[in-house]
């Protein structure tokens, strides 16, 4: 056996696990397998950048306490690290007495939940924010914002430091169980023998359990979330994060306005789907990705319930001026010159036959595997804890 155990996947999750494994076993051996030629090139590298603080979701459940303990940890592993990031807040911008109605309850989840939350009148919002309108808004002091990719390095470099072996370049093939370890052969022909193995492989989670003879009940569906970037005039147009109210019906959070460390101001990401897991130029289009989710009964499914909200997210992707308008609901002044090229994110969303998101973890496993197919959002906030988690279901 080359090692005790293995961690197919190099984005925050799998590296996170690694670094859990190590925290309770110093003396394990332990390889992370990663196919890119860098860590962090998916999902972990095209995401928002933001430490959530956890207000929504339901109080007291596992992804509530998850996020909570995440946005601690996280802060504090970038301290230690020397990784940048910054404290400055979220807010929750109602724009309609529905959308009133709502952040109040969202003011008694994230109560609930122990996070501190301020309520500002519309007058109070415009002196925090002069650029933005709204009826009310939620104030969260504790939301940050960092960069992953740094902070996937850092855990990269303390696995090495501890004796772990970071491989790049190695993508799994075939998987083979023995009484004795588990083989994962490359698809270059090289192979490695482990006697544990975890699984953290994001967009390709559903493949990968299913090459290593197991059936798991979802499928990955990928979901394009398509950004912009405001013109480099507009880097100071708000000190805050701006998000909108979630709509309870719908299963994403919708368009916002995200400050970043590098100075840069983005706005998304909207969802429509992908036609390709890991393609990310405008047109990305893989054969075999776009037939496996127009094949899967389940998105048809979910489109019947959703077909209002998928036509207003397909509008916004098609017609720049319709993106413009989800903006311009909490920040009128924003033009069709402010809005430059941004990369887009392809999000791995775990969905059942029947249409049903799974928004929960999900996992698959045998008598030496674990399959994480789903590690839901907020999981680059909650990594930590995440993975810890993990290796005590391991364990």
């Amino acid at each position: 056996m080359d090692f005790q155990y293995g961690i197919i996947g190099g984005g925050i999750v799998g590296l996170a696990t690694a670094y859990a494994l190590l925290e309770r076993r110093g003396d394990a051996t332990i390889v992370v397998l990663e196919k890119e030629s860098a860590l962090a090139r998916h999902q972990t590298g095209h995401n928002s950048g933001v430490i959530h603080a956890g207000i929504y979701y339901p109080p007291g459940s596992l992804k509530a306490r998850l996020c909570r303990q995440g946005n601690e940890d996280t802060k504090r592993f970038c301290e230690r690290n020397a990784i940048p990031f910054e404290v400055c807040g979220k807010l929750v911008i109602a724009t309609s007495p529905v959308e009133v109605q709502r952040l109040a309850d969202l003011r008694e989840r994230s109560r609930a939940n122990g996070i501190a939350v301020e309520e500002l009148t519309g007058d109070e919002l415009r002196e925090r924010e002069p650029h933005v309108r709204g009826l009310a808004a939620l104030r969260v002091a504790s939301t940050a914002i960092v960069d992953y990719r740094a902070v996937c390095a850092a855990l990269a470099r303390e696995l090495q430091q501890r004796g772990a072996l970071v491989r790049l370049g190695f993508e799994a093939g075939a998987i083979r169980e023995r009484r004795d370890g588990i083989v994962i052969g490359s698809t270059s022909g090289e192979a490695v023998c482990v006697g544990r193995l975890i699984a953290c492989a994001g967009l390709q989670a559903d493949r990968l359990a299913r090459r290593a003879g197991l059936a798991p009940a979802a499928r990955i569906v990928p979901f394009r979330g398509e950004y912009f970037r405001l013109r480099a005039e507009r880097s100071r147009l708000i000190k805050h994060l701006i998000y909108p109210v979630p709509d309870p019906r719908l299963p994403f959070l919708g368009i916002h306005l995200t400050r970043m460390v590098d100075g840069s101001i983005t706005v998304g990401p909207n969802a429509v789907l992908g036609l390709a897991r890991e393609r990310y130029s405008r047109w990305g289009f893989d054969l075999r990705d776009a037939a496996e989710s127009l094949a899967y009964p389940g998105l048809w499914r979910l489109l019947a319930r959703h077909w209002r909200s998928a036509l207003t997210e397909l509008t916004g992707s098609l017609f720049k001026a319709r993106y413009l308008e989800q903006c311009r609901r909490y920040c009128p002044e924003l033009t069709l010159a402010d809005l430059e090229p941004y990369p887009p994110g392809i999000r791995a969303q775990a969905m059942l036959p029947d249409g049903t998101l799974v928004h929960d973890f999900l996992f698959a496993e045998s008598a030496r595997m674990l399959h994480v197919l789903n590690a839901p959002s907020p999981a680059a906030t909650a990594a930590l804890p995440i993975g810890r988690m993990v290796a005590e279901k391991l364990a």
